[in-house]
């Protein structure tokens, strides 16, 4: 095959160094020719006829060559480069599925051995069964390994356990030491960022990732030991004492501490031994475990506000990869020690997908991102550079993490906590604020509320998502307003802020994602005006740096977010950032776990205990056990910054909105819930609406008694639930507004949300008018008469906008009116239904 692919190359080659002369004969391009046109084709690949016929003229080397023998050479140069490039990627993908290859035949040959050794231990224990039964004055002894005591003060004792950290993580990477199952949801392909397991039935938890990199070990090893560049949930990490092996490697004493991901619970620290050396076939390693016993990590003062945690011989195998890049194994397992936490929350502590998703994995997708950065396969907005990005990304999330867990080491302290609803109010003045901005030394501080809680059946990803893409929702523009004009020196402050009425339009800039589209950086612009007369013309947009990770639903264990912080319009490198915003976590279920939340001393808050879940109580509480399968604990933090004479005031006016948002994500988590408010349950779709068979019936009757047609095929056997069902599945976007001054809808099928691109809770809070262009509201006024005198109107196509400010085009819009009973009678007249036939999104 590639005696052909050379052969064919020559033959390539060799047709783009001829032409036809006057004669019609073949001649060759001489080196003067070929060194002429390639000049012109690195300036432009693909000329003009009009600039080829220029090129003739100008070079007189050229002039015996027809324009259309010029032509052909082009074509032939770009296909020629259009193969070559082909080539080169095929080769690298080949590459890649070697060493994916190679990476799948040792996890074969682990999981032979792994069967092998449990066959073993399988016959060793029915030989034992078997002599316990037939002696039974045999007795069983236990025998505990005997380790040799080390002492971890000395070089000696510390090379004597990084040792045999060294041989209990290889036996973890590329061994049986545990018992690993691939990670739900991630399959390994030659698209996939890696191979992905969890552990199962061992001490503590643990994930493990295989992958191929294109970087080099030592690269890829210097990125892994900063740990705080790719770790978000690590605070600091600090080398207190750093030694030689003697065998080339080095051993380092480390203490590290990581954050909180909520309000419940305390934040977890390290204190290791980390061990770096090289194996006798290249492999590069570094290798970690929790030191124990006298001397263990720093004073007691600066780790009082942490739990010890234990980290089990982890780390991470690099082996230099042929054709370039490294082949990498990441081990993680730790010992979190869950017994400190609400036993609502020790499923997050106890979890192999939870470490797999924020560190095994997260760590894998960091060296990916960078190496395809290098690449310049990486393309960012604004002009920014990849790292600057980065950095404002991880600041967002440092900067949420410290609001949560308010440690006192940074300045926080409580102000105080809102019994009612459970609201910690947390207050740190700017002397500590040196991790946000210098320029800030006019403020008194920032102030934090704050609150962790419950949701049940709640989709993370689902919420997340709504949460980012209908701000309007659950945010008050005027909150944001403050926020940032606070932020600016000699701004005006609350609360004497100018009235600004905000036009509804948030407008999302994108500046760059990771590979996976797992986390996605961008500008969110909110479009508002002054009210104040003398201002009328002034923009008041507010404009927001924000991150949103977690989105993808099929992902599990993972954790989703949507961080966000007001910035200048300017957009400098040093802005400063006070970031408020949400995180959602995934829980897996307990029984008696939501008991064990509400009776537990810790601060929370369940939303979802004063819904009305489902169609009634009875149902209800047969479906707790499914329920309670799918939990999540949603934290919530807004920071506000705040003048020293003002601190009062600012406290007043964060608990308050924080309420707000608490009673909006009341209705968000109601209406996504799959138990929640539902069309297919037959509950009520909307407040003040009938029950959704009735509208459907009504709605249906009323079309074929105004039109003369059926809106809907129903068999004359199906029930009133099928007539439910065809409505909510129809092609067409059908919504029903109410007769009111100001018409707002109140229920709309599948195809009508999503025209909209909303939800059946806020659909409520959506007028006709606003849905229509100009000339859509034209028709509307004008077939208005026509529609309530015949009761139905036919509007022609036209152009309508959903509430993201998509323009959404349709064919046909009919208009009829719905009544209450079959017979048309006024007095029975509940609203007015639109139909919108084959709309698509312009």
């Amino acid at each position: 095959m590639e005696m052909a692919v050379a052969n064919h190359r020559e033959r390539s080659s060799d047709s783009m160094n001829r032409h036809l002369d006057s004669s019609g004969k073949y001649v060759r391009y001489t080196a003067e020719q070929v060194e002429a046109l390639e000049r012109v084709y690195a300036e432009c690949p693909k000329p003009s006829s009009l600039r080829r016929q220029q090129l003739i003229r100008e070079c007189s080397i050229l002039a015996n060559i027809e324009p259309k023998q010029i032509k052909v050479w082009f074509q032939n140069r770009r296909c020629r480069d259009k193969q070559r490039k082909e080539a080169s990627r095929l080769q690298s993908v080949n590459r890649k599925l070697s060493a994916m290859n190679k990476l799948l035949m040792e996890e074969n040959d682990r999981l032979q051995k792994q069967v092998s050794q449990l066959v073993c231990e399988n016959g060793y224990m029915k030989q034992q069964l078997t002599t316990v039964v037939n002696d039974p004055s045999c007795e069983s002894v236990v025998t505990t390994p005997q380790h040799s005591l080390r002492d971890a003060n000395s070089p000696a004792g510390l090379l004597s356990i990084a040792e045999e950290t060294l041989a209990e993580f290889l036996s973890k990477a590329t061994g049986t030491a545990v018992d690993w199952v691939q990670m739900p949801g991630m399959k390994p392909g030659p698209d996939s960022v890696g191979i992905f397991a969890i552990s199962q039935r061992c001490n503590g938890v643990a994930a493990r990732a295989c992958g191929l990199v294109s970087l080099e070990p030592m690269k890829i090893a210097e990125i892994l030991k900063d740990r705080p560049s790719w770790f978000r949930d690590c605070r600091s990490l600090e080398v207190f004492t750093m030694f030689p092996a003697g065998n080339g490697g080095t051993i380092e004493l480390v203490y590290m501490q990581t954050y909180a991901p909520t309000t419940l619970a305390p934040a977890r620290d390290f204190w290791t031994l980390r061990y770096t050396t090289s194996l006798d076939n290249g492999s590069f390693v570094v290798c970690e475990r929790s030191l124990s016993g006298s001397g263990a990590g720093p004073n007691a003062a600066s780790a009082s506000q942490f739990v010890r945690a234990e980290m089990l011989s982890s780390g991470y195998l690099i082996r230099p990869c042929d054709g370039g890049g490294s082949i990498i194994h990441i081990v993680d397992h730790l010992n979190l020690e869950a017994w400190s936490v609400p036993d609502v929350l020790r499923p997050l502590y106890e979890s192999s997908k939870v470490v797999a998703q924020k560190m095994t994995i997260s760590a894998l997708r960091y060296i990916r991102q960078l190496a395809q950065e290098s690449n310049g396969e990486v393309v960012y907005g604004l002009g920014r550079q990849p790292a600057v990005l980065r950095t404002f990304s991880q600041r967002l999330s440092r900067g949420f993490n410290d609001a949560v867990n308010g440690f006192g080491d940074d300045g926080w302290s409580t102000m105080h906590c809102d019994g009612a609803e459970d609201i910690i109010v947390a207050i740190n003045s700017t002397k500590h604020l040196n991790n946000i901005s210098n320029s800030l030394s006019f403020l008194g501080g920032v102030l934090c509320a704050k609150a962790s809680m419950l949701l049940q059946n709640v989709p993370p990803a689902v919420l997340i998502r709504f949460l980012r893409e209908h701000r309007s929702e659950w945010a008050d523009f005027n909150v944001d307003a403050y926020s940032a004009a606070t932020l600016k020196a000699g701004s005006f402050a609350y609360p004497g802020m100018r009235p600004t009425r905000f036009t509804g339009s948030q407008i999302i800039m994108p500046l760059g994602h990771t590979i996976e589209h797992e986390e996605m950086l961008e500008v969110v612009r909110l479009e508002g005006h002054s009210l104040a007369q003398e201002d009328a013309f002034m923009s008041r947009d507010v404009h927001l740096l924000q991150i949103c990770t977690g989105i993808d639903e099929n992902a599990v264990g993972a954790c989703s977010e949507l961080i966000f912080a007001p910035i200048n319009e300017m957009f400098p490198d040093d802005a400063p950032l006070v970031p408020s915003g949400f995180r959602v976590i995934p829980v897996d279920a307990k029984t008696g776990d939501v008991q064990d939340l509400l009776t537990a001393n810790h601060r929370t808050l369940d939303l979802t205990s004063s819904l009305e879940v489902g169609p009634s109580p009875e149902n209800a509480s047969g479906n707790s056990s499914s329920s309670s399968s799918s939990r999540c604990i949603l934290t919530i933090a807004f920071q506000f910054p705040f003048e020293n004479n003002l601190q009062e005031n600012v406290a007043g006016m964060a608990c308050q909105y924080v309420r707000s948002v608490i009673s909006s994500v009341q209705r968000v988590a109601m209406a996504i819930s799959p138990s929640g408010i539902s069309p297919s349950l037959g509950s009520k779709l909307s407040p003040g609406s009938p029950e959704a068979v009735t509208l459907a019936q009504w709605i249906s009757q009323s079309y074929s008694h105004h039109l003369g047609s059926e809106l809907l095929t129903i068999d004359s056997l199906g029930s009133d639930d099928s007539v439910l069902k065809l409505l909510w599945d129809h092609q067409d976007a059908i919504l029903c507004c109410s007769l009111k001054p100001q018409p707002v809808f109140m229920f709309a099928n599948q195809a009508g949300l999503d025209m909209l691109e909303t939800t059946l809770v806020a659909l409520q809070d959506i007028t006709l008018e606003k849905i229509f262009d100009e000339s859509g509201r034209k028709a509307i006024c004008s077939d208005f008469a026509k529609l309530m005198q015949q009761g139905f109107a036919c509007l022609p196509s036209g152009i309508c906008v959903s509430t993201m400010g998509r323009h959404v085009s349709y064919e046909q819009a009919v208009a009829w009116k719905v009544f209450a009973a079959s017979e048309e009678n006024n007095n029975n007249l509940h609203c007015l239904a639109f139909s919108f036939v084959n709309w698509s999104f312009v």
